[in-house]
């Protein structure tokens, strides 16, 4: 993916320019980029799940900006003025990292951005499958039952192409999809807040060992309702490569995407809507997830030609971004009940009761 090109406003100085961001490790911290004593903690988050973590962590201890807004693209953001200023006047700025964030470099120059950098994605282990291999993996599992189909050599070299095109260099990046994944990013965001303000550790230490809980209770519940569908029928088809750690955590075989590819700005050819229907017939799949901040239009096509059910509008799954205020993707345990029950509705299962806890 092209880097956003952004334009340098007004506001930013010239100087601001020589000024470098994007510290490595969990929290690069500057003696000079935490709050000063007796003033509250300025955060900028970057997506959606990254700033509700980082608000569950800071509670009342910090002020957290969110850049990206519901149902917005996390991987071609093209950040305003308004966002510039306030990473510019930020003591810290916490991100998924894992190459997710592509226009973040030049956020940072822009803006003047020196304060503390959390990357949120520190000391996990990435994933660097694309939807083709499990893909693949599914149609090879099936091939006794469909063996007269032709796949050619040129579809598979346009498929292998465009994978690569869109490939994250470090791996997949959508590590909040699995909840023990999103507890150790929890973990890490929490570390990261207590070097920049250790006045207020100790709240940030309370309120993260709080939510890790609750992170831990969801975990249990999805995986308790998982385990009652057989391995062979926990089958999922998205509309682009966001659930690879999901699918991981619970045993379910991800038979593809509608774009093949880790970003979801890119585009399916023929050939490949051609392979992800056959692939649908082959195994089994019974439905295909739109996600709420994509167009479902070729989930629609791709769930019309292979006959199944296509969960779009208020079913669709809330992949890269969270929803609205209000909406069933509305904080990140929101999301991931969401996705688990329509999951779990579309293999014919009746999740059980949530626990007392993820239900406020």
């Amino acid at each position: 993916m092209k880097r956003n090109a952004l334009i340098l406003p007004v506001l930013v100085s010239a100087s601001a320019l020589a000024l470098t961001g994007c510290a490595t490790g969990a929290a690069s911290t500057d003696a000079g980029a935490t709050a000063a004593a007796g003033s509250t903690l300025k955060v900028v988050a970057t997506t959606t799940q990254v700033a509700d973590f980082t608000r569950e962590v800071a509670g009342d201890a910090a002020d957290v900006t969110q850049l990206i807004q519901p149902n917005q693209s996390a991987h071609s953001y093209d950040p305003s003025a308004a966002d510039l200023s306030a990473l510019a006047s930020a003591d810290v700025l916490v991100i998924n990292g894992a190459g997710l964030e592509e226009w973040l470099d030049d956020a940072i120059s822009a803006s003047g951005f020196a304060g503390v950098t959390i990357d949120a994605s520190t000391g996990i282990e990435l994933s660097d499958d694309e939807a083709g291999d499990d893909h693949d993996h599914a149609e090879d599992e099936h091939a006794d039952d469909h063996a007269d189909e032709d796949h050619s050599d040129e579809a598979e070299s346009e498929h292998t192409d465009e994978a690569d095109d869109h490939a994250h260099e470090a791996g997949n990046p959508h590590i909040w999809t699995d909840p023990a994944l999103a507890s150790r990013m929890v973990a890490t965001i929490a570390d990261g807040l207590e070097q920049a303000d250790p006045a207020a550790a100790a709240d940030f230490a309370t309120n993260a060992t709080a939510y890790e809980a609750k992170l831990t209770e969801l975990d249990a519940w999805i995986r308790e309702n998982v385990d009652t569908v057989p391995e062979a029928e926990r089958l999922l088809v998205s509309n682009h490569d966001a659930f690879t750690y999901f699918v991981d955590a619970y045993d379910i075989t991800y038979v593809g995407s509608v774009i093949p590819s880790f970003d979801d700005n890119a585009e399916p050819s023929a050939a490949q809507i051609d392979e992800l229907v056959a692939a649908i017939k082959a195994t089994g799949v019974k439905a295909v997830f739109s996600e709420a901040s994509i167009s479902p239009r070729a989930a629609d096509t791709i769930a019309s030609e292979a006959g199944v059910k296509v969960y779009s509008g208020d079913e669709a799954l809330y992949g890269d971004s969270l929803g609205p205020a209000g909406s069933d993707g509305a904080s990140y345990i929101d999301s991931q009940v969401h996705n688990a029950t329509v999951i779990l509705e579309s293999w014919g299962v009746t999740p059980s009761a949530l626990p007392a806890d993820l239900e406020d």
